[in-house]
Parts: structure tokens; C-alpha cells; sequence
């Protein structure tokens, strides 16, 4: 510790003892072994905050607060401190008695001696790590440890030295404050913490100054409010500032400790400067072939502020024909860009010219008026060689199907708007007719038919027709020619399907086989009307009638109920379908109805003759395994015989002509009769097994039966 916390803590020190000598009078304490809050028992606890050789002073009728003593923190000495003195009234030389402490820190920071009852504090103590100490005295005999009182609880203090300086726990601070304020506009607020004790002295007491940040700002040494103290602080001119705030403990007086932070304002922007045009005119010279929306010149007015209020709006405020521009602001460049939004002619107006005003978007209600400027804008228009313009960008046109070749579909037109006014040769685009299905006119535009046209293929045809001045072949224009085919009446009706009609044997007259419909591939704009007829040879069938059901489809009944599929097992019925068409179409359509075995619900359940003449039960399909089965087992018995005959034949040649001596050496022992790796004696019985005539002994004839 410095000397100079030294002296004050000696001087301290010396304080407390002259007070507690002077104003603490001996007297009668609080009993120790008393079990209630009277004075009644004679035997008390003393505690006497004195050092070696103090006089005792005595004065009537007041009490010891004995359950609390003081000790200083960080004193450090060559000796223990003394913290105080218990005593007892049992103390009186002729009772052996011996003082126990227990608690916190009792015989490790605290040791009482057993005679005398001092306390003294074995180390240097940190009010800031712990600020009291909570212990037990009692009174023992010495000879054989038997309470004499009762424990009782007392509190050991540590009193506070301004051992700390003060500490910004959150520092270093940032803050924002906006341009121009008012003085006295509050900035921040900081905060220091002095692990003092707050409560004992001025220790902990901080009052706050500025070292560094005048004449810009103030603190008030109480609150720690940072304050603005210059008026007309301009962000354009100084953004930043850095103060450093000083927090000093003792109220500020010397000797104090102290701390320091730094606090960084940032003067925010508002909306305290205008837009700026950075010429008052400008000029530009546009083509008059520019495209609609394309850009025709910039202008740019600077403006100070930042962020959104540095954002500008440009508008045409004035000038001849303003509707022919517009003006669009570019929100990464904050540019005004013209733009054209009518075409130009060059032969009709040759320039321009406009009043252009930027404005900021953010409006400051204390600023008055918005902030705004303008420009003059002059726009010449260049003179350009045009392509050709078609009087129309779309033309519709059309034909009639099946028309012939060389038919006139229609006429496009185009013209040259120079004032030189070039002839126009037209051309169709064959990447929009690869079919080559019409020509144009080279001279006048006219578009004819180069093949037939059929409507139910295509409907529409788009083709580009190209117009193109003779005088200069890269000057183009293009348009769109749609041509409809009309249709006519030149397809026959037929039936929507391949119908199939299923007939019961045991169903009623009148019953209805099948509904027929029928589609036609032209479209009339009265809609179709179809009607049905038998054909002439089946006027008067015995076996099937129609019935018109009005939308345009037909039922087909039965006329009886004795269809049987042994007499006949497929019907066919030709139907005329005619449409109203002009002239009117037909086709012959035929029916095809199979009479079939149903159920008793009228559920088809077999539509072929051979059903009748199989078993109950069993299908075709069964029936054919069988058979198979059957040829297959014959076919095995068969080879079974024949090789079974060839292997009762003799292996040795009785013809003395064909017998031949072989005589063959070989080092190889053979391995006796249990060898039967070394030849086959089946093979040898019987050499026509060699070329496969054995039967394999692991097939199972039954088994293939039983898996066909």
C-alpha cells in the first residue's frame, strides 16, 4: 500500500480509538448465558474495544452494544490487530474459565486467546470480498471443557478505506446526437461503480468531469448527463467526436481516486442542406430513331446531407410538349435520367426544350419550404434514316379453306418516313412459313395462296412480312400478318369411337345395346346437327332398331330376345351419319354387337361359342395344360423303352472280322475294384450311352407332370 494510504489509515485509526475511549463507557453488558432480553442474571458478557493499558471509564445506566465489533480493512502490521475484548462476570480469578470462538473464520482470520477473551484478525481483510463475519463466543471451563454459558452470536464488521478507484463497467461508450441541436441537448448518459462502501464516508461518493471534448459538450458532475454546450455543431464540417469522462470518488476532493472513459458522439445528419444542380443548363442531342423508354441524357443535382436525406426527386416542370419526355431518378446514382416516351420526327420538331427540378424527398417541417432546385434541359433532335413504317403493326387477314392457288388473302402497306421517301419492296420471312403456303408481292404487298389450306389441320397462320427500302436494304420494318381459315363444309361425320355393342341371350326387346354419338371435324357457326339412318338394305332388320335421343346421339334396341350365340355370335349394323352442313355430308359407320352369355343381373360373363362344350369349372387354358401333360408323358415312356431296348445289347463284338488288339502303356496305377473315378462300368456295359442315349437318373417324370 502507497505511504500515503498508510498515514490515512493510521490516522483513521487513531480516530476511532480517541472516539471509542471517550464516548463508550464501561458498564454492566448484555448477559451471554441469559436466556431473555432482561438484565436479572449476574452473569454478563463484556466487550471492550480497547487496546493494552486504555483507562476504563464507567458511567451509570447505559449498556454495552457488545454484539458487534469493527475492524479495519487492508491494516496490516508486524503484529495481529486487536478487534475487541469479551468478558464475562464468572471471570473472577477463582473459576478456571477458558473464551471459545467459532464461526467464520474463527482460527484461521480470528483467534481469541483463551485467558483473556482478545480477538485479534490473523490477516489483511477486504471489505469488497466480504464485509462481515458472523462468530460465536462461549465461556468453557478450562479444566474440563464444560459450558459455562450458553454460545452466543456476535458480528465482526470490516469498515471500508477508500482502497478502490472508481471503474465504467460498460465503457468506452458510443452515442449519436443530431446536427444542430440545441445546447444543452442531452447526449448520453454514463456510469461509474466504486466498489466502496457507499454508506461509510465519501469513499463511493463520484462526481464526473470532461478532461477532454470542450467547449463541444458538459456533464453534470452529479447525473452524469452528457450534454451539447457549442450551438450550430454542423456534421458537413466535424462528424466525430471523442470525449474522455473522469469519474473521481471522495465527492472530488484530493485525495480521491479516479477513473476515466471515453464516449465517441456522432453528430447524426438532418436535412439541413439543399440539392444542387452542378450546371444550370444542359444539352443533349437525341436520334430521332431513339426507342421508346430508352434513356436520352442524365443530370445530377449533389446534395450534402447523407442517406435518405441527401434523396432527390427530379420532375419536368416546364417546357413545349412535356408529355414526349420524362424524367426518372436512378436510386443507386441519385442521377436524373430523360427518357423518351413518344417517338421523335425529326420532319416535324427539330428540338426541345425543358425545365428540370430536383427535390429532396425528405421534408424537415422546421426548415420551412422543401429544399429543391432546377435546370434548363435543351434536347436537338438528330436527323436519322428511318426504316420503312407498316400502316399497322398487326394484320389480320382471312380465307377460305380449300380456296385455290394464286387467291388474294389480303394487302400490307408500308411507307418511307424520310423526307427522301424511298420505294418499299416487301418480303415474306420463310422462317415464319417454312411450308411456303403463300407469297407476297414484291411492289405492292398483296399476299396470296401458294398451296390449298386446310382448316381442321391449321386454323391460324402467323407469318412476319418485311418491308424494305430499295435505297438502303438495311433499313427493315416488320409486321405480323395473322390469317384465319374460314372453314367449309367438307368433312362427313363419323362415330366418336369404335363402338363394340355386347348383347344378352336372355335379354328383353327394347333393351338398349348401345348409345352412339357422332364428331365432325368442321365447325359451323350454327353448330352441327347430325342424323341417323339404316342403310336402304336394312330398312326393315328383324333383329335391331334406333332411336334418335334428340342431342345428337342414337340408341340402338333389340327387336326380340332369341339371339343365341350357337346360331349367330356377331351381328354387324351400318348406320348413315349425315350433318346439316351445305352441301351436307355423310358416312357409313358399322356397329359390330356380339351376343354373349350374361348373368342373371345382365352382367356379361363369356362371349365365345366353345364355352358351351367345356366342363363346368374348367377353362381353355386348364384344358390345353392338360393335353400338353399328357403328349409330354408319352413322349417320356417312349424314350424310356427305346434306350431301356438298346441297353440289353452286348458290349463285346462277336464278328472275328471287326475284333482289333490295342495295346496301350501308361505309367498310371490303377486304383482296384473300389475305383470307380478311373472309368464308367455302365459306359463300357453299354457304349451307345456315350452319345447321350442314357436316361439322367435325376429327372422326375412325375415331377415335370406336376409342374405342367
Amino acid at each position: 500500500m502507497p505511504k500515503r494510504s498508510e498515514e490515512m489509515l493510521t490516522d483513521v485509526w487513531t480516530s476511532l480509538m480517541l472516539v471509542w475511549i471517550t464516548c463508550v463507557p464501561y458498564t454492566s453488558m448484555t448477559p451471554i448465558i441469559s436466556q431473555s432480553k432482561s438484565l436479572q442474571t449476574g452473569s454478563t458478557a463484556l466487550l471492550r474495544g480497547l487496546v493494552e493499558g486504555q483507562r476504563i471509564l464507567s458511567r451509570a445506566k447505559r449498556g454495552w452494544v457488545w454484539n458487534q465489533m469493527f475492524v479495519l480493512e487492508e491494516f496490516s502490521g508486524p503484529d495481529p490487530i486487536l478487534v475487541g475484548r469479551l468478558h464475562t462476570d464468572l471471570d473472577v480469578g477463582s473459576t478456571p474459565i477458558k473464551y471459545v470462538l467459532a464461526g467464520e473464520g474463527a482460527g484461521t482470520i480470528f483467534a481469541i486467546n483463551e485467558i483473556t477473551g482478545d480477538i485479534h484478525a490473523m490477516k489483511r481483510l477486504d471489505r469488497e470480498e466480504k464485509a462481515e463475519y458472523t462468530l460465536t463466543a462461549q465461556v468453557t471451563n478450562r479444566d474440563t471443557d464444560q459450558p459455562l454459558e450458553p454460545p452466543s452470536e456476535f458480528i465482526i464488521k470490516v469498515q471500508d478505506i477508500n482502497d478502490n478507484p472508481p471503474q465504467f463497467v460498460e465503457g468506452p461508450y458510443r452515442a449519436s446526437v443530431p446536427e444542430t441541436s440545441q445546447v444543452g441537448t442531452s447526449v448520453t448518459r454514463v456510469t461509474a461503480t466504486d466498489a466502496d462502501d457507499p454508506v461509510y464516508g465519501n469513499s463511493a461518493k463520484l462526481v464526473y468531469s470532461i478532461l477532454e471534448g470542450q467547449p463541444y459538450f458538459s456533464i453534470d458532475p452529479n447525473t452524469a448527463i452528457i450534454k451539447i454546450a457549442l450551438h450550430g455543431m454542423d456534421r458537413e464540417m466535424r462528424e466525430e467526436y471523442l470525449v474522455v469522462i473522469q469519474a473521481k470518488d471522495m465527492g472530488g476532493h484530493m485525495g480521491g481516486l479516479s477513473g476515466t472513459t471515453t464516449v465517441t458522439v456522432t453528430l447524426t445528419d438532418v436535412n439541413d442542406n439543399p440539392p444542387k444542380f452542378s450546371k444550370s443548363l444542359y444539352e443533349f442531342v437525341i436520334p430521332e430513331d431513339l426507342a421508346i423508354g430508352q434513356p436520352g441524357g442524365k443530370v445530377k443535382a449533389n446534395d450534402r446531407d447523407i442517406g435518405e436525406n441527401a434523396k432527390s426527386t427530379y420532375n419536368i416542370i416546364d417546357g413545349d410538349e412535356r408529355d414526349v419526355f420524362e424524367i426518372t431518378t436512378d436510386a443507386q446514382t441519385q442521377e436524373g435520367i430523360l427518357r423518351l416516351k413518344k417517338p421523335l420526327n425529326f420532319e416535324t420538331k427539330k428540338s426541345y426544350t425543358l425545365k428540370v427540378e430536383a427535390a429532396n424527398i425528405r421534408f424537415d417541417p422546421n426548415s420551412g419550404a422543401p429544399f429543391k432546385d432546377t435546370a434548363t434541359v435543351k434536347i436537338a433532335v438528330e436527323d436519322s434514316d428511318e426504316p420503312p413504317v407498316f400502316s399497322k403493326p398487326t394484320f389480320v387477314l382471312q380465307v377460305d379453306e380449300n380456296a385455290p392457288i394464286n387467291t388474294v388473302v389480303g394487302t400490307v402497306t408500308a411507307r418511307d418516313p424520310d423526307v427522301t421517301g424511298s420505294l418499299v419492296r416487301y418480303f415474306i420471312d420463310r422462317h415464319t412459313d417454312l411450308e411456303r403456303q403463300f407469297n407476297v408481292n414484291v411492289d405492292d404487298g398483296k399476299i396470296t395462296l401458294a398451296k390449298p389450306l386446310d382448316r381442321e389441320t391449321d386454323m391460324w397462320h402467323n407469318i412476319t412480312v418485311t418491308a424494305t427500302e430499295i435505297r438502303n436494304h438495311s433499313q427493315i420494318s416488320r409486321a405480323t400478318v395473322a390469317i384465319r381459315v374460314l372453314d367449309i363444309n367438307d368433312n362427313a361425320p363419323e362415330f366418336a369411337t369404335e363402338y363394340e355393342a355386347f348383347l344378352c341371350e336372355n335379354g328383353k326387346p327394347g333393351q338398349v345395346i348401345q348409345t352412339v354419338s357422332a364428331v365432325d371435324k368442321d365447325d359451323p357457326i350454327q353448330g352441327h346437327y347430325f342424323e341417323y339412318r339404316l342403310i336402304p338394305e336394312m330398312l326393315n332388320n328383324p333383329n335391331f332398331t334406333i332411336k334418335n335421343n334428340g342431342d345428337n346421339s342414337i340408341s340402338v334396341l333389340a327387336k326380340h330376345d332369341t339371339f343365341r350365340r350357337q346360331k349367330q355370335e356377331m351381328y354387324f349394323l351400318p348406320i348413315i351419319v349425315t350433318d346439316n352442313g351445305n352441301p351436307p355430308m355423310s358416312s357409313t359407320n358399322t356397329l359390330t354387337i356380339r351376343v354373349c352369355g350374361c348373368s342373371r343381373e345382365g352382367i356379361v360373363q363369356s362371349c365365345n361359342v366353345e364355352a358351351y362344350v367345356l366342363p363346368i369349372g374348367l377353362s381353355m387354358g386348364a384344358l390345353i395344360a392338360i393335353l400338353a401333360c399328357i403328349i409330354l408323358l408319352l413322349v417320356i415312356v417312349v424314350l424310356f423303352v427305346t434306350l431301356r431296348r438298346h441297353k440289353n445289347k452286348p458290349l463285346i463284338i462277336k464278328d472275328d472280322e471287326d475284333v482289333r488288339e490295342n495295346i496301350i502303356r501308361y505309367d498310371d496305377e490303377g486304383g482296384g475294384e473300389e475305383d470307380t473315378e478311373a472309368f464308367d462300368i455302365a459306359t463300357l456295359q453299354n457304349p451307345d450311352g456315350i452319345n447321350g442315349y442314357l436316361p439322367r437318373k435325376d429327372i422326375n417324370i412325375l415331377g415335370i407332370c406336376h409342374l405342367l
